[in-house]
C-alpha cells in the first residue's frame, strides 16, 4: 500500500475551539472590557454570584459529607483528612465551610475544587450547570455538537475493536498484542482495535450503515478529506495500525493512537510514523491529554505520585501489572497542559522515559527537553517542587513495558529510588564533559546555568550550585558570577522599558463605558465587602501590592473567586530570575485571567466610592491593616462559634475532659480577640501620624 495521500494535498479541517458562555446582557460582537478579550472556553463574568444565590452550601457539601445540624451551623467529618471527631463545619449564613482540623475552608467553589481536584473555571462550570443557570443558544448548539462528535468517535472505536477481536482481518493484530503480553481482559477493557488496510474501510461503513456524515469523520480525526467524486469523499486516517482509544480524565473518548504492526514499511505497509495520533480536533488536544488518565487519576491521588511513560503499550502494560498510577504523555515532550492536568491529583512526578541527557542515543529525551521541563515547572503555579520531579533509571535497551512484564519488582524499586531531575541533569552533563580540562569545566557550567537560573527557590538554587561546584571544582564565587551574567539589559528586556515605561491603566469610565459592560453590583455579590475593599485597594495602588501579598495568605479570603484574583496578583508580582519585582500592568494582568476572575477585577476597578489612588501613603497603610484585621476577626468569630457549640455538646454529654480542653481553647480565642482589638487601636493611632518611609512598588 502506498503512503501517498489521495486528497491532492488538501488539508483536513482546522480545529475549532470550544467555549462555554453563560447568558448575560452582552451585545453581540462585543470587543471585551477595557481592552481585555474574553478567553476562549471561559464563562461570562458574574456567574459566581448567580450560582451562589441558587445553590445552598449545605446541599453542595452534603452530597459528599454527612452533615448534622448544630445550632445555626452543620457539622460533619472532614472529607479531606482522616478524623473521628467532626471538625468540619458548614455555615449557611456566610455561605462557607471550614475544617478546624486541617485548616481548609472556603465557599462552594473551593469545596468542589478540593473535592474533585479541578481548577476554578471547571468548578464554576460544574456548579453553574447544577444551578440551572441559563445557557445561551450558542452553547446549547456547541454542547450538542460535541456530544454528537463523541458519539461518532465512540462508534469508530467500537468498529475497530470488533475488527480486532471478531474478524479474521484482525487476527494477526490480536496475536501480536497477545505476544506482547496483553491479556484478552486488558484488550477488552481498553477497547483496543485494529484499523485494516484499505483507504475507506471505516469511512464507507460508517457513512453508509450508520448515517454518519463524512465531514463528521474528518472533524473527529477518523478520516481526512479525499478527492471529490472518489468513494465517500474521505479516506481513513488510520490504516494497518493497532489502535489505542484515548480518553480524557472523565472517561470521554477524545481521540486514537495508532501503532504500526511490525516495522515501518514492512510488507508494503504504511510508511508513516511508528505511532500516529488523532490530529487536533474539537475533542482532542494532545498537549492537554494523557493516555489512561481516566483510570490512573484515583491511584495517582491515593499514592501521591504519577509515573509518566512515553508509549501506549508501556502505560497499558503497567496497568495490567497493577501499577495503575502510570500514564503516557503521547510523545517524548511533556507539556505545561499535561503537567497542569497531573498536578490536580499529585505533586510528585516520576519520568520513566528513555532519558539520555548526554545526547548519545537517538530518539532519547535529551538535555534540552529536560531543561525545558525544569523551566516550565519553575514558572508554573502547580505547587510541584523540582526535587519532586524525578527520573526513573531503566536498564539499558529496555522499555518500561518490558521491565514491568519481566521484572516487576525492579520496576517498583526503580520508581521508588528515582533521581531528582536536576540532580540527574547535573550527573548526566558531568559524564558528557572532561572535567579535568578548563574547557570541559566551562562547557559543563555553561550547559547547566540556564537551568539553575530557572529555579525560583533560592535555597534549592544554592544547593544545586554546591553540587556543580563539587562536580567541577569551580569556585563558588566564579559560579555565582556566571549565574548572574546575562547578555543585554536584564530589567529592560523583561519590563519593556525603564522607569519611564507607561503601564496600562484601567479606569471606571473605561469599564462602565465599554460596549459590553457587565453589571458591577451583580459581579461583586460573589465576594464579601471586606474582600472587595481590600482587592480594590491593591489593584488601584500597585505600590501597596508587595506589602499585602507578603503578609496576607489567600486563605484569609473566604470567597474562591477573590482567592483566584489574589493568587494571580501574587504570581504577577513575584520576583523574576534577576531578583526584581516586575512592574504592574493592569491591562496585561487582567488579560491573563480566566473570564470570571477578570470580570471581578474589572468590576472592582469600576466600583463606586473614593479612589484609593488619591489617598496619602499612611492612609493606604491604615486601610490595609484595618481590612486585614476585619478578615482575621471574621475567621476568629467562626472559630469562637465552633468552640461554643462544642462546649454546649460536651456539657450535654457530661464530658469533663472535653469541657476543660474547650474552655482553654475559649480563653486562647478571647486572648486573640483582645490582641486584635489592640492592633486595631494601634492602627487608628498610626493613621494619624505622618509617615517617613516610602513604599516600594
Amino acid at each position: 500500500m502506498s503512503g501517498d495521500r489521495p486528497d491532492g494535498g488538501r488539508r483536513a479541517n482546522e480545529p475549532i475551539g470550544s467555549a462555554v458562555f453563560i447568558k448575560r446582557s452582552r451585545e453581540p460582537g462585543g470587543t471585551g472590557l477595557a481592552g481585555a478579550e474574553s478567553n476562549g472556553g471561559a464563562l461570562a463574568g458574574g456567574v459566581a454570584a448567580e450560582v451562589k444565590s441558587k445553590l445552598s452550601v449545605v446541599d453542595v457539601v452534603g452530597e459528599s459529607v454527612q452533615l448534622k445540624k448544630a445550632g445555626t451551623t452543620y457539622k460533619g467529618l472532614c472529607p479531606f483528612h482522616g478524623e473521628k471527631t467532626p471538625s468540619f463545619v458548614v455555615t449557611p449564613a456566610r455561605e462557607s465551610w471550614k475544617c478546624f482540623g486541617c485548616g481548609l475552608g472556603g465557599d462552594i467553589f473551593s469545596f468542589v475544587m478540593q473535592r474533585d481536584s479541578v481548577p476554578f473555571p471547571e468548578a464554576l462550570r460544574q456548579l453553574a450547570s447544577k444551578a440551572g443557570v441559563e445557557i445561551d443558544e450558542r452553547t446549547k448548539r456547541e454542547d450538542a455538537r460535541r456530544a454528537r462528535l463523541r458519539d461518532v468517535l465512540e462508534t469508530g472505536i467500537a468498529f475497530y475493536h470488533q475488527v480486532l477481536v471478531g474478524s479474521k482481518v484482525g487476527q494477526a493484530a490480536l496475536e501480536y498484542l497477545r505476544g506482547r503480553g496483553f491479556t484478552d481482559e486488558t484488550i477488552e477493557k481498553a477497547q483496543l482495535g485494529w484499523a485494516p488496510e484499505g483507504w475507506e474501510t471505516l469511512s464507507r461503513r460508517l457513512v453508509e450503515k450508520r448515517d454518519i456524515r463524512p465531514e463528521e469523520l474528518v472533524e473527529v480525526g477518523l478520516a481526512a478529506p479525499g478527492r471529490s467524486g472518489r468513494g465517500v469523499g474521505v479516506y481513513d486516517k488510520f490504516r494497518g495500525r493497532v489502535l489505542f482509544p484515548i480518553r480524557d480524565q472523565n472517561g470521554h473518548a477524545v481521540g486514537l493512537g495508532g501503532r504500526i504492526l511490525g516495522s515501518e514499511g514492512q510488507d508494503g505497509r504504511d510508511t508513516g510514523p511508528k505511532y500516529l495520533n488523532t490530529p487536533a480536533t474539537p475533542l482532542f488536544d494532545k498537549s492537554r491529554t494523557l493516555y489512561l488518565i481516566d483510570k490512573a487519576k484515583g491511584p495517582i491521588r491515593k499514592s501521591g505520585q504519577a509515573v509518566i511513560v512515553e508509549g501506549y503499550t508501556d502505560a497499558l502494560m503497567a496497568h495490567q501489572a497493577g501499577f495503575d498510577n502510570v500514564v503516557a504523555s503521547l510523545g517524548t515532550a511533556l507539556t505545561p497542559g499535561q503537567v497542569a492536568l497531573l498536578t490536580r491529583y499529585a505533586k510528585r512526578i516520576a519520568l520513566a522515559y528513555d532519558v539520555d541527557a548526554a545526547g548519545e542515543k537517538a530518539g532519547a529525551l535529551g538535555a534540552r527537553a529536560l531543561e525545558a521541563l525544569i523551566g516550565q515547572l519553575a514558572v508554573s503555579d502547580s505547587g510541584v517542587e523540582l526535587d519532586e520531579v524525578r527520573v526513573v533509571r531503566l536498564p539499558d535497551g529496555k522499555d518500561p513495558d518490558e521491565v514491568v512484564r519481566e521484572t516487576p519488582d525492579r520496576w517498583r524499586e526503580e520508581v521508588r529510588t528515582a533521581q531528582p531531575i536536576v540532580d540527574y541533569l547535573i550527573d548526566s552533563t558531568a559524564r558528557g564533559h572532561d572535567l579535568k580540562t578548563a574547557t570541559g569545566k566551562a562547557h559543563f557550567v555553561d550547559a547547566l546555568m540556564p537551568t539553575i537560573r530557572a529555579v525560583p527557590n533560592p535555597i534549592m538554587r544554592d544547593a544545586y550550585l554546591q553540587q556543580i561546584r563539587q562536580a567541577s571544582g569551580v569556585e563558588e564565587r566564579v559560579l555565582l558570577e556566571v549565574l548572574h551574567r546575562r547578555d543585554g539589559l536584564i530589567g529592560a528586556a523583561r519590563s519593556g522599558g525603564g522607569a519611564g515605561n507607561v503601564v496600562g491603566r484601567i479606569t471606571a469610565e473605561s469599564v462602565i463605558g465599554s460596549a459590553d459592560a457587565l453589571p458591577v453590583t451583580e459581579i461583586l455579590r460573589a465576594i464579601s465587602p471586606h474582600e472587595a475593599e481590600l482587592l480594590r485597594l491593591v489593584l488601584l495602588v500597585p505600590a501597596a501590592q508587595l506589602r499585602v501579598v507578603e503578609s496576607v495568605g489567600p486563605d484569609l479570603l473566604p470567597s474562591q473567586v477573590a482567592r483566584e484574583l489574589f493568587r494571580a496578583l501574587v504570581l504577577a508580582r513575584a520576583v523574576d530570575d534577576a531578583g526584581v519585582h516586575p512592574p504592574f500592568d493592569s491591562a496585561a494582568f487582567i488579560a491573563g485571567l480566566d473570564e470570571e476572575t477578570a470580570a471581578l477585577a474589572r468590576a472592582l476597578y469600576a466600583k463606586g466610592g473614593p479612589d484609593a489612588r488619591d489617598l496619602p501613603e499612611h492612609r493606604v497603610t491604615y486601610e490595609i491593616e484595618r481590612l486585614v484585621i476585619d478578615l482575621e476577626e471574621n475567621q476568629l468569630r467562626d472559630r469562637a462559634e465552633f468552640n461554643e457549640a462544642n462546649i454546649a455538646e460536651a456539657e450535654r454529654d457530661g464530658d469533663r475532659a472535653a469541657i476543660e480542653r474547650l474552655a482553654s481553647e475559649r480563653r486562647s480565642i478571647n486572648e486573640q480577640r483582645l490582641s486584635l482589638d489592640r492592633r486595631r487601636e494601634q492602627t487608628r493611632l498610626l493613621s494619624r501620624r505622618t509617615p517617613v518611609t516610602t513604599a516600594t512598588s
